[in-house]
């Protein structure tokens, strides 16, 4: 029986006129009816391997031998049911096997909607070595954990799988490692175009160096390189192979980095940072360490990457005169980067050295006092791109006392974050925080409040606005008053040649006045496009005044404003 067709307009239909936050609730619901209908599809994929499995050993016990087990004919049906590859079908089979099978625990919570289909194939992946024996106790574990992950990125979700598996079974975690070491390997694939394809598996620190190196190497050439950062690191890898540094492609001679000749012959030194605790650094403890831009590694790779490395103590004490400035200490700055480990917006798994410090309370810098100190409990680490978003994005947060961070939609909708290194390591540990209280004013409240502000703010403003009108106006009464006497001393000047001898305007034998205001007086709006030297009418040349082409246009232009005047300038000399 197949099911009825769905109209696909009627299943949209509901959605218009819907706001912001419900429909960010469809979302939300969809989400968990899609992890559902997985469950129920694993479910139906483990009920027919039974089923084939059950014929397959009845046919074998009736012929004597089994052309093809109950594996292969579920994985054929699934392949041909879901339209896609075998060996997708294969990997489908062996996740439902393993769930109806290892994980019950998890296959519940999925088939209930509490975790999504992503989250349960990582588990499934990383507890495959772990013994039968053990396996029921570490879904259990991870059942009951699983529901504060909410936001949590991909790696930060194989970074608490890991650290539960070491727990449990520390043979699994370094038999896994030992396959892994043993599986080591690099190679080169042609594509046929012209590049090739470089692949390979090898160790966690090595991997970290290489990634470091290959920065670096791009991040040499000048801002006017037209390689994107992918294209740079690319280059690199060549660059590094023939042990010189990344040329520039931006073609300009003055570049420093347009030369590309230079051998380094390895010795350069690329920094990986490791964090890990105290007893797991001197060897008194089991417990892991992570590596940033991997994760989680051994208490054994932990120790033989401190036999060469700094270290450095992580004190997230800050005193009161620190905590009244904006830029965090040292000290305080690797407390918060180890405490967070990654980006703090949900899902955002970023390393935490390349991010930005937060304030979640904005600093004041009129009052540092007033809020917004610079200590622990206060900020957190934010990538740039959502440290913007939260700026401009409307994105609201919340920092309690043990690291958590409440953030807020522009709709409305809530999400919760921890910080990874209290999970791995206790730094930081408070005592657990409730959300926020919720905001009991109305939206009448609200708007009124807001008038009352912008009203005593207006009411502030009136006599400071009202002094700046007068201050300009003075200005310009000024500014004109000395054009004027200058262009009177330029026309005596001109005419006369010497000082006036009448007894009124004597400011007119005074020296011309720049055309600027008193101290204090900004004058560049008014003064714009108005000459600034009287060598505009005229040109001293070696004590010799003459005019220039544009002195005598302007002569020409007042002739006969002169002759109208002139009596009246000899009777005043």
């Amino acid at each position: 029986m197949s099911d009825p067709l769905i109209n696909i307009e009627s299943v949209f239909e509901d959605l218009q006129g819907l706001g912001s936050a419900a429909l960010v609730g469809v979302v939300e619901s969809t989400h968990r009816q899609e992890s559902m209908l997985v469950a129920r599809r694993m479910a139906a994929v483990a009920a027919l391997l039974r089923n084939r499995r059950a014929a397959a050993e009845r046919a074998e016990q009736r012929d004597g031998y089994a052309g093809i087990d109950g594996f292969d004919q579920t994985k054929a049906e699934v392949a041909a049911a879901m339209n896609v590859s075998p060996l997708a079908a294969s990997y489908l089979v062996l996740y439902a096997e393993t769930l109806d099978v290892r994980l019950p625990h998890l296959a519940a919570l999925l088939a209930a909607g509490h975790t999504d289909w992503r989250t349960v194939r990582l588990i499934i992946g990383r507890t495959e070595l772990v013994d039968e024996q053990l396996i029921a106790q570490l879904d259990e574990s991870l059942a009951a954990r699983i529901g504060t992950w909410q936001g949590w990125s991909r790696q930060r979700i194989i970074n608490a799988v890991d650290a539960a598996v070491r727990a449990v079974d520390p043979d699994a975690a370094r038999e896994r490692q030992a396959t892994a070491e043993a599986d080591r390997h690099i190679g080169v694939n042609a594509l046929g175009n012209g590049m090739a394809e470089v692949y390979g598996t090898v160790p966690a620190a090595a991997a970290t160096a290489f990634d470091r190196r290959l920065s670096q190497l791009a991040g040499q050439v000048c801002a006017g390189d037209p390689r994107t950062m992918d294209q740079l690191r690319a280059d690199a890898v060549g660059a590094l192979a023939e042990g010189r540094t990344l040329g520039c492609g931006c073609a300009r001679p003055e570049c420093p980095a347009r030369c590309a000749d230079d051998r380094d012959g390895g010795g350069v030194r690329v920094v990986i940072n490791v964090v890990a605790g105290e007893q797991t650094v001197y060897g008194t403890g089991t417990a892991p360490g992570y590596l940033e831009g991997y994760g989680v590694i051994d208490a054994e790779q932990v120790r033989d990457l401190v036999a060469t490395a700094a270290l450095h103590v992580i004190d997230p004490y800050t005193s009161p005169v620190a905590a009244l400035r904006y830029q965090p200490s040292a000290a305080l700055e690797r407390a918060v980067r180890c405490r967070d480990l990654t980006c703090r917006f949900p899902g955002c798994g970023r390393p935490a050295m390349v991010c930005d410090l937060d304030h979640t309370i904005p600093f004041n810098h009129a009052d540092p006092a007033a809020g917004g100190l610079t200590v622990l409990e206060n900020l957190k680490c934010l990538c740039r791109q959502h440290h913007r978003l939260k700026t401009f994005g409307g994105w609201r947060d919340t920092q309690c006392a043990d690291g958590a961070v409440i953030w807020t939609s522009p709709s409305g909708r809530r999400y919760r974050t921890s910080p990874a290194g209290v999970d791995l390591f206790g730094l930081g540990r408070r005592p657990p925080c409730t959300p926020p209280k919720p905001n009991r004013r109305g939206r009448s409240q609200q708007r009124a409040s807001r008038i009352a502000r912008a009203r005593k703010h207006n009411r502030e403003q009136r006599p400071i606005n009202e002094y700046r009108r007068w201050l300009e106006q003075a200005r310009k009464q000024e500014i004109a008053d000395r054009r004027f006497r200058n262009h009177m001393r330029d026309m005596l000047f001109l005419f006369k040649g010497t000082p006036s001898t009448s007894p009124f305007c004597t400011w007119v034998n005074e020296s011309p006045r720049a055309r600027r205001t008193p101290t204090g007086l900004d004058t560049r709006q008014a003064n714009a496009g108005t000459p600034t030297r009287r060598s505009a009418l005229l040109t001293v040349t070696r004590g010799q005044a003459q005019l220039d082409p544009t002195a005598l246009s302007v002569c020409a232009m007042l002739l006969p404003a002169v002759c109208t005047f002139w009596p009246w300038a000899l009777a005043c000399s």
